[in-house]
This record gives C-alpha cells, sequence and structure tokens, in this order.
C-alpha cells in the first residue's frame, strides 16, 4: 500500500547532494589519503596529484587546503605524531598506578590495532627513511621522542628501584625503544610478516629479559599484594 506524498521538503533532500563535508573533516580525509599514498609509493614519489586521486577529489581542493605538498606532509606527519602520542599516553592513564602495568601499556599500545597497520608503519617508515624528511621529522617528532623516552626509562627507573636493583634505566629503556622500532621495521619488511599480537609477544619477552619479577612473554605477572 502506497505511503502518502511526500512534502516538497522531502522531495528536495532525496534529490539534493548531501551537505560538503566540513573543513576538518576534509582535511582528515586528505591525509588519511596521504598516509595511504605515502605507504604505496614513498615520500620522495607522493604528489599531490596522487592524493587526491585516491581521496576522489580535485587537485585543487588539495591545493586550497594544503598549497604545497611539503605543507600536506607536514601536516600528515603532525596528524601521525598525534595519534601515536594520544594512543601511548591514554593506554597509560587506563592502567592504574604501578609502574609495571603502565611499562606494559606503554609497549603494548605499540601494536594497538588503530596505530600498528601496514599503512601507518609504511608512512612512519617513509619519514625516517627519506634523507630529505629528517628535518622535518625532527621538528613535529623530536620532543615527543624524547617524552615517550623519559616517560619509559622513568618506569623502567622505578622497577629497578623496588627490586633493589641499580641497572641503568637509561639503556634497559633504549632496548625496548629500539626493540619497537625493529618489530615495526620487520612487520613491514618481512616477506610474511608475523601478527600483531606476535609483535607484541616479541616486546613483552624483551621486558621478562629484563624485569621476570612482572613480566613474561604471554604478558604481565599478576600484582595482587604488590604494593602500588
Amino acid at each position: 500500500m502506497a505511503g502518502p506524498p511526500m512534502t516538497e521538503a522531502a522531495e528536495a533532500s532525496e534529490t539534493q547532494p548531501p551537505r560538503k563535508a566540513s573543513r576538518d573533516a576534509r582535511r582528515t580525509q586528505l591525509i588519511e589519503s596521504t598516509i595511504s599514498t605515502l605507504a604505496e609509493k614513498g615520500y620522495a614519489r607522493t604528489t599531490l596529484t596522487d592524493v587526491a586521486l585516491r581521496a576522489g577529489l580535485s587537485h585543487g581542493l588539495v591545493n586550497f587546503h594544503f598549497k604545497t605538498k611539503d605543507n600536506l606532509l607536514s601536516e600528515t606527519l603532525v596528524f601521525l605524531a598525534e595519534e601515536y602520542r594520544t594512543n601511548w599516553t591514554s593506554a597509560m592513564a587506563a592502567a592504574g598506578p604501578h609502574p609495571a602495568a603502565q611499562l606494559h601499556a606503554m609497549v603494548a599500545a605499540d601494536f594497538a590495532p588503530q596505530i600498528c597497520t601496514h599503512e601507518r608503519l609504511s608512512s612512519w617508515c617513509a619519514f625516517w627513511g627519506e634523507a630529505q624528511s629528517r628535518p622535518l621529522y625532527q621538528q613535529h617528532c623530536g620532543n615527543n621522542d624524547q617524552h615517550h623516552m623519559d616517560v619509559m626509562e622513568g618506569l623502567c627507573a622505578a622497577l629497578l628501584n623496588r627490586l633493589g636493583r641499580d641497572d641503568n634505566a637509561q639503556y634497559i629503556a633504549r632496548v625496548i625503544r629500539t626493540c619497537s622500532d625493529g618489530v615495526w621495521l620487520e612487520m613491514i619488511n618481512m616477506t610474511a610478516p608475523y601478527a600483531r599480537e606476535e609483535g607484541k609477544r616479541t616486546l613483552l619477552t624483551c621486558l621478562a629479559a629484563f624485569f621476570p619479577e612482572f613480566f613474561t612473554p604471554d604478558g604481565m605477572r599478576p600484582l595482587d599484594g604488590v604494593q602500588v
């Protein structure tokens, strides 16, 4: 049975195109397209035209939002850096006050499904690997990297203090960070890369080697009864 006739407003809504995306939404769409293009073509071969085609938008719209390729790549790197920082700081905040729980959360955050994807890892490597991008990387990520390392070193120092050990917390944190970076590189360069869970288990094995009282390759040991 046919329904009531459509009003003029309803008919108009059926025929008119959807409202244009907001400026922020469009910029995010273009940045996501840049991440995909970087993963496929690398830093040097990525062009504004490539990004526009992947996004299904005009070259002029990319120019309107970012003006130049350098600006687009800079904004993409800022986006990735903030996404990474928010991911690990949020994971730590939810982990509770014990330094072992926080260190576990910090390491596991590198393998979160929204962070540890082939496209995002490949994009990070594109920025790391191109000599011309290094000043850009240092400008936007140097402080974030140092903060990440300082926090990890502080957590390692807190665990060493609980255990009454005088090992060098800076070196331990450096090994953990280097191991994480190395696993990311393997995950995009191996012919048959391993899954995120295997990558995380590799890092947990590293933690267990330094702090067997708190970690195993399967995860964190129970903290029941441990003073926080």
